[in-house]
């Protein structure tokens, strides 16, 4: 545990190496659905499973943890948990925090946010892990089903190597994948690295909100240049423009619809950010039937649900690629 105080420290048993990835895969297919940051929002898992069910052939569906944060209403808490462990899961913070028996206080919600997030919304997530806690223990056999799952998964697509991760390639709840760290260049030279130990072609990641696909120089042990693809949030708006939450599509054959926002490929493999277009209304009447104004979520997180973000495509893209028009 480092000495940095609830929410911004990073307990050992979040760790793992970047070699631990440079393993056979667990699981192979041809269509790999990424899905990180759904938050609780019960209408962008509906979405994601419709999005689903219309790809065809050999798919995977994996969430890659934080699924839970504002469903702290226990039928909406059940409903995300039923629907997500329907398909893959691994574990983000506020799973792995959720699971613990309280004995580890000092990790806060398990964030380990970085200096450049002030210091009440760290208090304020916080206040929302321990509210959220209430509610998985009311849900039976909840705490012990997130418990469970794994920190990360390694799955191939295509022949190309995918790791899965919430947060890095060191932590659960690491940030190196964050778009504002991927602008150093120093950083990038670290990932850089991460790649080699891992002997992988893609990181898929999320835990840091803001959508990233960032490319790297082509290592020994790499089919192409190598990537992170970071989605930002299933459950909540990205892009600039555009209310919607977003998921990492892996696939040997592209995607057939008007959802995908951008892209690239590598070969004959596609990689891209598909929209996850939910009901926004309907979201919004939910998040405030559980989170009214003046609490620690409202405070935190309204502006975003209601007004989207400034995150822009430029932002978002970090290599060659192609990308869609956004509409507002």
């Amino acid at each position: 545990m480092s000495d940095a105080g609830p929410g911004r420290s990073c307990p050992l048993h979040y760790r793992y190496r970047p070699a631990d990835f440079a393993v056979p895969a667990s699981a192979q297919c041809d269509v790999l659905y990424v899905v990180g940051g759904l938050y609780g929002n019960v209408q962008a898992l509906q979405r994601v499973t419709a999005l689903f069910d219309r790809e065809r052939g050999d798919k995977r569906l994996v969430f890659n943890g934080d699924f839970h944060w504002f469903d702290v209403d226990p039928g909406a808490f059940a409903q995300i948990q039923r629907g997500v462990l329907a398909f893959d899961a691994t574990r983000g913070n506020v799973e792995t925090e959720l699971a613990a028996d309280g004995a580890d206080d000092d990790a806060g919600c398990g964030c380990a946010y970085p200096d450049w997030v002030g210091d009440g919304v760290v208090e304020r997530s916080n206040r929302i892990i321990e509210r959220l806690r209430g509610t998985a223990r009311a849900v039976p056999g909840a705490c012990g089903e997130l418990a469970a799952l794994p920190m990360w998964r390694r799955i191939d697509v295509g022949g190309a190597r995918v790791a899965v991760v919430h947060g890095d390639a060191e932590s659960l709840a690491g940030w190196g994948f964050a778009q504002e760290t991927l602008s150093d260049p120093a950083q990038r030279t670290v990932a850089q690295r991460w790649f080699d130990a891992a002997q992988v072609d893609v990181f898929a990641s999320s835990h840091t909100c803001l959508p990233v696909f960032q490319s790297f120089a082509r290592g020994a042990h790499s089919r192409f240049d190598p990537l992170v693809l970071n989605n930002g949030a299933a459950g909540m708006p990205n892009l600039a423009g555009a209310h919607e939450g977003l998921l990492v599509r892996i696939a040997t054959r592209a995607f057939d619809g008007r959802e995908r926002r951008f892209g690239l490929r590598r070969g004959a493999l596609h990689l891209d950010a598909i929209a996850i277009d939910y009901d926004d209304l309907a979201w919004r009447h939910d998040f405030l039937a559980q989170w009214p104004a003046g609490s620690d979520a409202h405070t935190s997180y309204w502006a975003r649900i209601a007004d989207g973000t400034d995150h822009t495509l430029r932002d978002a893209l970090r290599a060659s690629i192609e990308a869609t028009t956004v509409e507002p």
